[in-house]
């Protein structure tokens, strides 16, 4: 997945999100700071979302169902690790993976999990909290296999 599949997954969910939310045109477009006839032109289908928008819809609407079910993991995790090309530091605690995920490889305290949807890959702790994101599958079994040999001392 890339920033292109992205930008179109959101542009073609942008009216289901709305509907979801209860928006008019009129708010949804005050809410995403774009002019209503923008709005309708992603709406129809005519024209993309930006990147900005894309970005815009997936931290304003981050609970959002619809959201969820086409990237298949937080939007916000996806987006960001798209504009970084990877998150390599501890962050945020997550629901470990029961739904969107498949395990790669597990090593100690650590587990490599790739998105089923986005195919991007994520490494979480025993507790759930992730530590690096990527889409590159080689940098992220490289990464797994650094971490648990830092870790083996705690």
């Amino acid at each position: 997945m890339n920033q292109t599949d992205v930008i179109n997954l959101i542009s073609n969910k942008l009216k289901l999100i709305r509907i979801e939310y209860d928006y008019t045109q009129d708010k949804m477009a005050e809410i995403l700071g774009i002019s209503k006839k923008t709005l309708v032109q992603i709406e129809k289908g005519r024209n993309p979302a930006s990147w900005t928008v894309t970005v815009a819809a997936s931290a304003l609407f981050r609970e959002s169902e619809i959201l969820t079910s086409v990237l298949g993991a937080d939007p916000l995790e996806v987006i960001e690790t798209l504009a970084h090309e990877k998150i390599d530091s501890p962050k945020d605690k997550t629901m470990g993976g029961k739904v969107w995920w498949k395990e790669v490889k597990v090593i100690g305290k650590f587990r490599l999990q790739q998105n089923v949807i986005s195919q991007h890959y994520r490494i979480l702790d025993d507790l759930d909290f992730r530590w690096y994101s990527s889409f590159n599958g080689e940098e992220a079994l490289q990464k797994i296999n650094e971490l648990s040999k830092d870790k083996k001392g705690d």
